[in-house]
């Protein structure tokens, strides 16, 4: 059985980081509609596979995306609760700058 851990802070930064590239926010874009062949990023992306195997690997080791191997085929796709995590991260700073607002603009007293 999988145990889920915290997401700590280095994490976010991680994955915020990795999504602070043009071409990574494009593949993110891409597969949000689901798992995408690899082949298929190099045509949607007019990149090579070098320079998108970089970004891809840059995505994955932030936790943002996975791969399957389906014989000589690579697939990657969204990881579902990585994206949760930033989701909620921003829903945070959202209500953080609403009260702010809300509140006068005074937060700080």
């Amino acid at each position: 059985m999988k145990t889920k851990t915290k997401t700590t802070s280095s994490d976010l930064a991680r994955r915020f980081q990795a999504l602070a590239d043009e071409k990574r926010l494009r593949i993110v874009d891409i597969l949000r509609d689901g798992e995408h062949c690899v082949c298929d990023l190099t045509e949607a992306l007019d990149v090579g596979q070098s320079l998108l195997s970089f970004h891809l690997k840059t995505l994955k080791d932030a936790g943002l995306v996975s791969d399957r191997r389906d014989g000589r085929w690579v697939h990657y796709s969204l990881v579902p609760d990585a994206v949760a995590e930033l989701e909620a991260m921003l829903g945070v700073l959202r209500a953080d700058a609403s009260s702010c607002v809300a509140g006068g603009g005074s937060c700080c007293g």
